[in-house]
């Protein structure tokens, strides 16, 4: 495994036990439709949440969330409109973005929560 897919793969974890301990309840973890991925589907207070999640090692071209662009959200809101279709859900949605730096040498990661980060057009 590459190390940038190590790095994703531990922000993944360390984001689901960050919004677990918010009160998130995850339903699912890398759901996928087609080339379509949500990183993390879950609910929290009745709404349904669409995370993705963006880790780095350091933030030289910009902090984690500033790669959540709009090509990126425009992806992430075609795979919402695909998941919400399969399940026939018809209840309020957001999405949230959870972006993580991560210190190799201080093994700590620097986590922040950025909710209702973006709204469909």
């Amino acid at each position: 495994m590459s190390s940038s897919l190590q790095t994703g793969v531990l922000g993944e974890d360390v984001a689901i036990e960050f919004l677990k301990q918010r009160g998130y309840r995850i339903h699912y973890r890398n759901w996928r439709h087609k080339n379509l991925e949500v990183d993390v589907i879950a609910e929290e207070r009745g709404i349904l949440v669409f995370v993705e999640v963006k880790t780095r090692t350091h933030h030289a071209y910009g902090m984690p969330y500033e790669f959540v662009d709009a090509a990126k959200q425009a992806k992430l809101i075609r795979a919402a409109n695909q998941y919400i279709a399969a399940h026939r859900y018809g209840g309020e949605i957001r999405f949230d973005v959870v972006s993580i730096l991560y210190s190799k040498e201080k093994n700590t990661y620097d986590t922040r929560l950025i909710r209702d980060a973006f709204w469909p057009d």
